[in-house]
């Protein structure tokens, strides 16, 4: 038998820009038979490998690029890595600030100034940038430049050629006054320094990793919501005892406890006991549920009121809560085509750049004569050029969008899913559980002599032990049932017995005629009315006389018509597909106002109706529950599927909705939209900054701290854009 492939997910240590994630990327790609895709943003490198490849040489790749890797930890309680980062930053601008207001303004400049603000530099640069020099270094060591070389190389010869003018020309005399400009002017080599340069750059690409680390932790916060809504401790019986033990010790078939007020712990079936559980967090439904015997709970939701007894079903890993997580995870190490764009461009840029500015330092001196313009203007392009922005672009957006829909109850496979959403013009829905309830239930009773309440007690008399969906829609919740004596059933007909003493007969009107009961036409008129709303009705008979009509169907869920009206108003066609025979389709399809239908459609069919709405050129999306409508979902150009716990593993969809309403689905193409449209917005920002940036810099327009600001200023740009999703409704 053939190994088996492996997914590996590593995390990454020391990645400081795009640059790097492209590098580590190439590394592990030229291993025979790997493909990895490094995510910046989230410093995880995802990594689809043969069997025979050890995790080992994949770390041994990584490391060999310069690069710590490892792979996950168990979950631990959240840390604030920015909080290192923060003292850094505010002690770098403590120093920072009075070289750049002393640089700046000429009337504070006091005799020796300069030397000061020199003294005050060389920590800015040395120890507040050393993130940036040792990763130049480390990416020196390799034969590779990054982000960091160009930080890097930019803040030190800014600061070497200020102590050289200082130390060697006339920078150093006591009474020298400094002139601050934004544009690039001509000066005396022997009297420039870039005190403030040095200083300012090294404080603004500081802030404004601090801002991207920063926020990149808030965007994540979706994810590390639903990871915290798991229980650390748990109620469980062992031994005839209750005891309180480590939610890790729990096993599949405990017996735990959840009391008001407690998260349930896992998976698990109830055996006992009622409670409001209240699943918003985890499936987005904001109603809360009812749950007795025999129903199933998920791990992390809230017990509101009343309290169960609870058989694990599942734990740990397998756990819905913790595929959710894994598939929001998976979502966010994607690549969106327009992003795999983006990530070329950034793996030449850095080198590409460091020729720029070498171009623009020789051809001051040796053009325009002026090696002061040159130096200043190389040092600026060096700093702006900086490629973070493109590499934050997707990442971010799709950290927010995937965070923000897994607290919705839509869950995104990936960058693929939103190119597709954004593509399609066609919804062809499931109706059966989708549009529908998917269970009869009764709709409307009618009785000859007005006791509405009578004909449905002794119908549900007749039913109560019946697991027929037209039995149960009739019996269920129904109060004050009948004892019933000599019970007869009569397949795909009817049922009769003595209810209350009177022999009673239920079943369809030619059924009824042929057991000798007069149906009057008021009767037959009315079943055929209901009939053509595509609901079933059935005939009760007492004492050998019409008593009443039941009218029973897959009721129509109450958000179809505005999930319908939703679709539309994106532009998508809306079709419906179902199982069920053409007079029930189209009534249904009458109420929502869809006017293209497929009814009668086997399981096994609806794939290919797909597949030839697709042959007629349309971009199709697929609604469904996700069991019988697998094949149909991954046919389709964008599958989404409808369903609880049950379905958030389907590999078939794109799109996985938690809640059972159609809304969802709207909900989920709005949000897929609405993050490639940011994902967009990035790209397009992050390439018309460079583009414009950097001959802006070459011709002296924008010096050197001038430029570390606007090249800060469009990361955190970038990153503030993207968080513009979690306001998404």
């Amino acid at each position: 038998m053939a190994a088996v492939d492996q997914d590996i997910r590593l995390d990454i240590e020391g990645m400081t820009c795009a640059s790097c994630a492209m590098r580590i990327e190439k590394k592990l790609n030229k291993l025979e038979g790997v493909q990895a895709s490094v995510n910046y943003a989230l410093g995880t490198a995802s990594v689809h490998a043969p069997a025979d490849v050890p995790v080992e040489q994949l770390v041994q790749t990584v490391e060999a690029a310069g690069y710590g890797a490892s792979l996950p930890q168990p979950a631990q309680p959240p840390v604030d890595e920015t909080a290192g980062l923060r003292r850094r930053l505010i002690a770098t601008w403590v120093l920072a600030l009075p070289v750049i207001a002393l640089s700046m303004v000429p009337a504070w400049q006091f005799f020796g100034w300069q030397w000061v603000a020199l003294a005050l530099t060389v920590p800015v640069v040395l120890w507040g940038g050393r993130g940036f020099h040792r990763a130049a270094w480390q990416n020196l060591r390799h034969g590779t430049a990054t982000m960091d070389t160009l930080v890097s190389v930019g803040t030190l010869a800014a600061l070497a050629w200020s102590v050289y003018a200082m130390v060697f020309g006339r920078a150093g005399m006591i009474g020298m006054h400094h002139h601050f400009s934004v544009v690039v002017e001509p000066q005396e080599a022997a009297d420039a320094i870039y005190l403030e340069a040095a200083a300012g750059v090294t404080a603004f690409l500081l802030l404004g990793r601090y801002l991207e680390a920063r926020s990149k932790r808030v965007a994540g916060a979706a994810v590390q919501g639903l990871l915290r809504l798991k229980a650390d401790e748990v109620l469980v019986e062992r031994n005839g005892a209750a005891s309180t033990i480590p939610l890790a010790q729990l096993v599949i078939g405990d017996v735990f406890r959840v009391r008001p007020g407690d998260r349930v712990a896992t998976d698990g079936v109830v055996i006992d006991g009622h409670a409001s559980v209240d699943a918003s967090a985890v499936t987005g439904e904001s109603v809360p549920v009812e749950v007795g015997p025999g129903d199933h709970v998920v791990g992390g939701t809230l017990a509101a009121g009343g309290s169960v007894r609870v058989r694990a079903t599942a734990v740990g890993a397998d756990t819905e809560l913790s595929r959710i997580a894994a598939l929001v995870e998976t979502a966010q190490t994607g690549k969106a085509s327009v992003q795999r764009l983006a990530d070329r461009v950034a793996g030449v840029f850095v080198p590409v750049i460091l020729l720029l500015a070498l171009a623009t330092l020789l051809g001051w001196w040796l053009i325009g004569g002026d090696l002061t313009r040159g130096f200043t203007a190389a040092v600026a392009v060096l700093v702006i050029a900086c490629p973070c922005a493109l590499g934050l672009a997707t990442p971010v957006a799709l950290l927010v969008g995937t965070g923000r829909g897994a607290q919705l109850g839509i869950l995104i496979r990936g960058p693929q899913a939103l190119e597709q959403a954004d593509a399609v013009r066609t919804v062809v829905l499931d109706k059966t559980g989708t549009l529908t309830d998917g269970r009869m239930s009764l709709v409307g009773v009618w009785a000859a002599d007005g006791d509405e309440q009578q004909v449905r007690r002794v119908a549900a008399s007749l039913e109560q032990d019946s697991a027929h969906p037209i039995a149960t829609a009739i019996s269920r919740d129904a109060a004050g049932l009948s004892p019933v004596e000599d019970f007869r059933s009569y397949d795909g007909a009817g049922v009769g017995g003595v209810v209350e003493g009177r022999p009673a007969l239920l079943g369809r009107v030619g059924w009824l005629r042929e057991q000798g009961i007069d149906v009057p036409a008021l009767v037959h008129g009315r079943v055929d009315a209901e009939a053509e709303l595509g609901r079933t009705a059935v005939v009760l008979a007492v004492g050998g006389q019409v008593s009443g009509v039941l009218s029973v169907a897959d009721r129509i869920r109450p958000t179809s018509v505005a999930a319908i009206r939703g679709f539309e108003a994106l532009g998508l066609r809306p079709v419906m597909m179902t199982g069920d025979h053409r007079g029930v389709a189209e009534a249904v399809a009458r109420q929502l106002g869809i006017h293209e239908v497929h009814a009668a459609v086997l399981p096994q069919d609806k794939a290919a109706h797909v597949s030839a709405l697709q042959q007629q050129g349309q971009k199709v999306a697929m609604v469904g529950d996700g069991v019988n409508d697998a094949a149909a979902l991954a046919t389709a150009d964008l599958g989404i599927a409808m369903g609880s716990g049950a379905d958030v593993a389907s590999d078939a969809a794109d799109l996985t909705l938690l809640r059972t309403d159609p809304v969802a689905a709207v909900d989920a193409v709005r949000l897929s939209r609405a993050t490639l449209r940011v994902i967009r917005q990035n790209i397009g920002w992050a390439f018309a900054y460079n583009l414009a940036a950097v001959p802006l810099a070459m011709s002296g327009r924008l010096g050197p701290m001038v430029a570390g600001f606007a090249m800060a200023a469009s990361s955190v740009l970038v990153v503030l854009n993207s968080l513009r999703l979690r306001r998404f409704r």
